[in-house]
């Protein structure tokens, strides 16, 4: 892989720059004056309370569809895309951002330094990639609904989600010919060099994030004017065939959509104003500035599974049934050998063929 002349500028000792990927490389700042003690400690913290609910949390949704028969439908197998992208990370590269803060430096050898750095990029632009395919899902829902099911039939699902998960193994291609995978002891990470290549990093910006971002918020604009044209004429069920839990699951998704582009946006616009000219921009980036605005997109990957538990009652109650299962297993166990019933979601009994019918089917 070609060389990156960027980290001479970051990585510098003295009079000379040490190569990125090498433990004592994140110990200084661009500077080279040391930091302040407490930015270890707080980032460090950041990373672990952003790895548990991370992966407790996107657990939880996998497992909620899947073991749901009702959870189990087409804009739920994205949902299900979607939570595997934001767990990916924190199973593999928040591990090693953590063992680099530790030691002050990267000290786990250039294989894992590129490998992490390509994972980081694959949840990343996955994540992007499904939640557009989310977006174009309700759009087709709401705005095309004669056409839905013959678009988003059962079979067709699995290669939309095969053709987001390949789009996105395409995308990160470049990189291993730009050179821009690397080590930035700014944030103790192997992540996307922005300084790599001016027109790359631009690149990266606009189809990475600005169109995915405008496709989004045409979808959702569409949404929005339809539904509020139908709520002025009072027939939001009878002309668009809309239930309340339809209106819950689009709601959910598109503060989703909010919060992934007021957590990721801080870090594009400072990619996008170094691809205007890295030599003079780079350095006018304050530290405190380019590291928050990291950690910031690094915590987006915990928050979708706290969104949907908290505005939608079927994951929320799917959530506490998983839970309790896990907490008292022997109690389950007992409840099954028995063979009769359920609690229901008031706690009254109900017949264990009747028990899924508990939760209705959001389409999201």
């Amino acid at each position: 892989m070609p060389g990156n002349d960027s980290f001479a500028n970051c990585c510098e000792a003295g009079e000379l720059a040490v190569r990125p990927g090498w433990l004592g490389a994140g110990g200084a700042k661009p500077s080279g004056t040391p930091r302040p003690p407490w930015v270890a400690p707080v980032l460090a913290t950041v990373l672990i309370v952003t790895t548990a609910v991370d992966v407790v949390g996107n657990l939880l949704v996998i497992l909620s569809v899947l073991t749901n028969r009702k959870l189990r439908n087409t804009g739920n197998l994205f949902l299900v895309s979607l939570a595997l992208a934001d767990l990916v990370v924190a199973l593999y590269p928040y591990p090693l951002i953590l063992v680099a803060i530790f030691h002050d430096g990267w000290a786990l050898g250039e294989v894992h330094c590129k490998a992490s750095a390509f994972v980081m990029g694959l949840s990343v632009i996955g994540s992007v990639f499904n939640i557009t395919a989310i977006a174009i899902n309700r759009y087709c829902f709401i705005c095309h609904s004669v056409a839905y099911h013959r678009i988003y039939r059962r079979w067709h699902t699995p290669l939309y989600l095969c053709l987001v998960w390949l789009l996105t193994l395409v995308a990160l291609v470049p990189n291993f010919f730009v050179g821009s995978l690397e080590y930035d002891p700014r944030i103790y990470s192997c992540t996307f060099i922005q300084t790599a290549s001016a027109q790359y990093t631009a690149a990266v910006v606009v189809i990475h994030f600005l169109l995915p971002i405008a496709i989004v918020s045409f979808c959702y604009l569409r949404i929005w004017v339809l539904v509020l044209r139908a709520r002025r004429k009072a027939k939001l069920e009878s002309q668009l065939g809309l239930r309340r839990s339809h209106m819950r699951s689009f709601l959910t998704m598109f503060v989703v959509f909010v919060i992934f582009a007021i957590c990721w946006a801080p870090l594009n616009c400072i990619g996008l104003a170094v691809s205007i000219n890295p030599e003079e921009m780079a350095p006018q980036v304050p530290e405190g500035l380019f590291v928050t605005s990291y950690f910031l997109a690094y915590f987006n990957s915990c928050l979708n599974a706290i969104v949907y538990g908290l505005l939608n009652q079927n994951f929320r109650r799917e959530y506490k049934r998983i839970l309790s299962v896990l907490w008292n297993p022997q109690g389950c166990f007992q409840d099954a050998s028995k063979g009769s019933h359920v609690e229901g979601p008031h706690g009254s009994a109900l017949p264990v063929d009747n028990a899924q019918q508990v939760i209705q089917a959001d389409t999201l």
